[in-house]
């Protein structure tokens, strides 16, 4: 990069590098935001035939905008078929039909076990977070877990403060700042962002990161994947 300012985000990064790793024949789960972001990218690149899967029950969606929530209208409008949410978990879910799913959570373990229940205490939190919804059935049922996200000392924690998904099935890690993939059952940071070191990810880890000993660094996103993207907006906010 020769020292020039990125002409993309830290969240258009994630974005990308997520979508890349989707293909013509995986089956997404999809949620709201980057997620739904990297996904979308995927399918209006190089992956046209990925079949995206909302929690609300709409199989192969194909919005022409970002949806702001899993109950847009455009989802169920755009997509191949339409079931109940009890049909979602019991017969595509926990059926073994979805091979990717998303998921994000307010603190992650080296060993890529994820909380979003509570911050402190359990009886007597500092923080009650919306809870696991979805994500402990998406951990277990899915082929493999896509996380995404931001990497800081309050999200990369030594200990969780509660365990809502297991970390068995977590396949890659996208934050801001790298990628990072288990090895022998304990994220290593495998890539590093263009103008990210790797002791900015180290310091950014609330337990010794494992680092690989060829750490690469991730390709920029192209022109034609940063336009796909852009493209893309979101609803309310063209």
């Amino acid at each position: 990069m020769n020292g020039d300012a990125p002409t993309w985000t830290s969240d258009e990064m994630m974005a990308v590098e997520a979508s890349r790793r989707l293909t013509n024949e995986t089956v997404c789960f999809v949620g709201i935001g980057l997620p739904s972001l990297a996904a979308n990218l995927a399918k209006r690149t190089h992956a046209p035939g990925c079949v995206l899967v909302y929690e609300s029950g709409t199989i192969g969606a194909k919005p022409t905008l970002l949806p702001l929530s899993i109950g847009d209208g455009e989802l169920a409008e755009t997509a191949d078929a339409v079931v109940s949410v009890p049909e979602m978990f019991a017969y595509w879910l926990q059926g073994g039909r979805i091979d990717v799913g998303f998921l994000g959570a307010a603190q992650i373990d080296r060993h890529g076990n994820l909380n979003s229940t509570v911050i402190g205490d359990y009886a007597t939190p500092k923080v009650r977070l919306p809870g696991g919804g979805g994500a402990p059935e998406i951990a277990t049922s899915v082929s493999d877990v896509f996380v995404m996200l931001r990497q800081s000392p309050r999200t990369f924690v030594e200990q969780l403060d509660f365990k809502t998904s297991r970390g068995d099935r977590v396949r890659v890690v996208v934050t801001d700042l790298g990628i990072l993939e288990p090895r022998d059952g304990e994220l290593e940071l495998v890539r590093v962002h263009p103008g990210v070191s790797v002791d900015a990810a180290r310091e950014a880890t609330g337990w010794n990161l494992r680092v690989a000993l060829d750490v690469q660094e991730t390709e920029p996103p192209s022109p034609a994947e940063l336009d796909a993207l852009r493209a893309l907006g979101t609803k309310g906010r063209e």
